[in-house]
């Protein structure tokens, strides 16, 4: 039996644990930050948890005889996708990116795009009293600063009590959203712009052909920069480059 260790927290992870676990010959392990209190369900082995930087991620791969490792984290987070790259090349096994193409503007978008969470609260229009920020909760503390503007911020937990919000309200949900769902939530609050990362899929996208509908302005946050290796934009692809390496045979890879 082959061991793959999959690196957790996306939609994309749920369904490759799916997967994975059909494969002849190998054994799936997917491991969780445990930062959201009611994950999605995974099938096969899960471990919850961090690993203590770079070198604990090594330390792990060597004492569970990992022999590939997939990185489906969410495509901001960037720590962690370095600490895999070193520790996968430290260990000498097989790595691949599993990450979902970011959102492309149209021309019909109107996006101002900054680097950073910190840039995105000094880019919002001055004339946008109202605002939508959907960035999750651990980085809600910089928008505190907007004591004059009101704030609808969305996120699936809610932020620690002692990070400083925003005037506003606090919704507690979970994608994917409906068009006509997020239609309705920005004209029943009265949003004038959108605080977004740019976290491509189909989950949350919604919110986006919305504003453009509504012609509301995005400000949207870039990802990070990533290490270079394989990878691949969907779990398809995934699937495929654990077959190449388990060596199955094309009848058995059709079935799955």
């Amino acid at each position: 039996m082959k061991r793959l260790l999959i690196l957790g927290g996306t939609g994309d992870a749920v369904q490759l644990a799916a997967r994975a676990i059909d494969l002849p010959g190998l054994e799936v392990v997917t491991t969780l930050a445990g930062r959201t209190n009611n994950p999605q369900a995974v099938l096969g082995t899960v471990r919850i948890g961090g690993f203590g930087g770079e070198a604990g991620l090594v330390a792990y791969l060597q004492t569970e005889k990992i022999d590939f490792i997939i990185d489906a984290t969410h495509p901001f987070a960037a720590q962690i996708s370095g600490h895999v790259a070193g520790a996968a090349t430290k260990v000498g096994i097989p790595r691949l990116l599993l990450v979902r193409p970011a959102w492309v503007r149209s021309i019909e978008d109107t996006w101002i795009e900054v680097e950073r969470i910190e840039a995105a609260v000094q880019a919002i229009p001055a004339s946008a009293e109202r605002i939508f920020v959907t960035i999750g909760r651990q980085q809600l503390a910089p928008f505190a600063v907007l004591t004059d503007r009101w704030c609808l911020m969305r996120s699936i937990d809610p932020p620690d009590p002692s990070i400083p919000l925003p005037p506003g309200k606090l919704l507690l949900d979970r994608g994917p959203f409906s068009l006509e769902g997020e239609r309705q939530l920005l004209r029943e609050y009265q949003i004038q712009a959108i605080v977004s990362k740019n976290s491509g899929g189909e989950a949350t996208y919604a919110k986006i052909i919305a504003a453009r509908e509504l012609g509301l302005p995005v400000v949207m946050v870039q990802r990070p920069i990533v290490p270079e290796g394989e990878r691949v934009a969907d779990v398809a692809g995934a699937v495929e480059w654990l077959i190449d390496r388990l060596e199955i045979n094309s009848i058995t890879s059709k079935t799955h």
